[in-house]
């Protein structure tokens, strides 16, 4: 297909060829993972960036990406580390650079369960070692030698599901690992993991942190919408910007980012199922997508 004079013209140029495909091949499209850029995520890329390339200090700068729970934050950290995958291998000493790890706080504020993390998420083998001294002491040997720049630790609002000695403990530990390896880091989590952090008033001079409140009616609300939309491999413009279909993605999804994205990915797999090439407003009640605060309340 000539991409100079495309068919679909409220489609990416990538997106367009894809148009044309098969059903189920546009169905597996539209559900895969996808980056969408706005404003306020390209800002934390870039205070994380401003973070890579701080001088070492005894006292080095850190981050608190905070918001809802499927608002954007892991796929911002994601895109983040994607962007600095450098794990090289140095040819004349054998080894491997890792600038950016990530690393899956523990369902509880148990400094053994954080360090075999860390040992994981380095690909390292724990061999079972049940001792701390022997966990911590291993991890910190392979941080330090694959050249750790940056250390995101994600849901770290999980400290406070420990009792109040062991949220003090973890909390000591996170600022004396910034001490020791004398890298920034970067904590995700939802309000309660600023709350964790602000409780303890060293960490909280030291964390700067950075909002991703729900999303709002308004001008970048409405590119988001354009956004995806022309991410969709759907032969028709669905027009999701338009006031009343805007209004009713957002209050269906709770101003969610990752909600919205899942309601519209839905609605597209339904509407390419059903022939009908574009997403309408009266379907959206008929897809059978359950709002988060319902689906909570179902749960409990």
């Amino acid at each position: 297909m000539d991409m100079s004079n495309p068919s679909y013209p409220h489609l990416l140029p990538q997106i367009r060829a894809l148009a044309d495909a098969p059903g189920e091949i546009r169905i597996q499209r539209i559900r895969a993972d996808r980056w969408i850029g706005y404003a306020r995520a390209e800002a934390a890329l870039a205070a994380m960036d401003d973070l890579l390339t701080f001088p070492k200090r005894t006292r080095m700068p850190n981050l608190l990406l905070v918001g809802p729970s499927n608002n954007g934050k892991t796929m911002i950290v994601e895109k983040f580390k994607r962007a600095h995958l450098r794990d090289t291998v140095d040819a004349s000493e054998g080894a491997i650079s890792i600038p950016v790890l990530k690393v899956q706080m523990p369902p509880a504020p148990d400094e053994r369960l954080f360090f075999a993390a860390v040992l994981e998420a380095l690909g390292a083998p724990d061999r079972n070692h049940d001792r701390l001294a022997v966990k911590q002491d291993m991890a910190m040997r392979i941080l330090r030698a694959t050249d750790v720049r940056l250390l995101v630790i994600d849901e770290v609002h999980n400290i406070l599901s420990g009792s109040r000695a062991q949220q003090r403990r973890f909390l000591n530990l996170l600022r004396w690992l910034g001490n020791e390896l004398q890298i920034p880091l970067v904590a995700v989590g939802t309000a309660e993991a600023l709350r964790a952090i602000q409780s303890d008033d060293q960490l909280a001079n030291r964390f700067t942190p950075f909002g991703l409140p729900p999303w709002r009616y308004d001008a970048e609300y409405l590119r988001l919408l354009n956004t995806l939309e022309a991410m969709l491999p759907l032969r028709e413009r669905s027009g999701m910007e338009e006031p009343a279909f805007a209004q009713k993605l957002l209050s269906a999804a709770e101003g969610i980012l990752g909600e919205v994205v899942s309601l519209v990915t839905t609605a597209a797999v339904a509407a390419v199922a059903a022939g009908e090439e574009r997403l309408r407003i009266e379907r959206i009640d008929d897809i059978g997508f359950i709002p988060p605060t319902e689906r909570r309340r179902v749960a409990g």
